[in-house]
């Protein structure tokens, strides 16, 4: 499980052009569900711990001012950091699933590739061996030993002819 999360880690600090192209794609295929398994099943349970709705949750910098008829005078300034909260979530679990996926294809792709180097192995072990070919020095010696049996097989030839005395 370590190696997993170890994986994950590395696969979020890389900056591999494939993995973002594909994360990217798929992203944003998968944003309307993991925002909704965000919103809907993972943060309810968060805000019943906190007894506050998450994407409430903010840091007040200057209240709002009301007047009389109850309108507003100034704005609230605040900082929403339930909203940030919820947004990193979101991005976690997009790049959680994306690194599965990744995974997987990479996974799947050494497999493939193994399975042809072996079968490149096999074959390269299957075909015999070309004979190689002579060096100068044997293609020099077979032609005087042929050059030595022409001669040797004319002098008989030449024998024979010869009437004898």
């Amino acid at each position: 499980m370590r190696k997993f999360f170890k994986e994950f880690k590395a696969f979020i600090a890389r900056g591999n052009v494939l993995n973002l192209a594909v994360g990217i794609i798929i992203g944003g295929a998968f944003n309307a569900i993991i925002t909704s398994l965000v919103n809907h099943v993972i943060m309810p349970p968060i805000s019943l711990l906190l007894g506050n709705e998450v994407s409430l949750l903010k840091w007040v910098i200057r209240p709002e001012v009301r007047d009389a008829a109850d309108n507003v005078v100034t704005a609230e300034i605040a900082i929403s950091w339930g909203l940030f909260v919820q947004a990193i979530i979101n991005f976690l679990l997009i790049a959680l699933v994306l690194f599965v996926i990744v995974r997987v294809v990479t996974r799947l792709n050494e497999k493939a590739e193994a399975l042809r180097a072996k079968l490149f192995h096999e074959e390269a072990a299957a075909a015999p061996e070309p004979e190689p070919e002579p060096s100068e020095e044997v293609l020099l010696l077979r032609e005087i030993r042929d050059s030595l049996v022409a001669k040797k097989q004319e002098a008989k030839a030449t024998k024979k002819k010869e009437p004898k005395k």
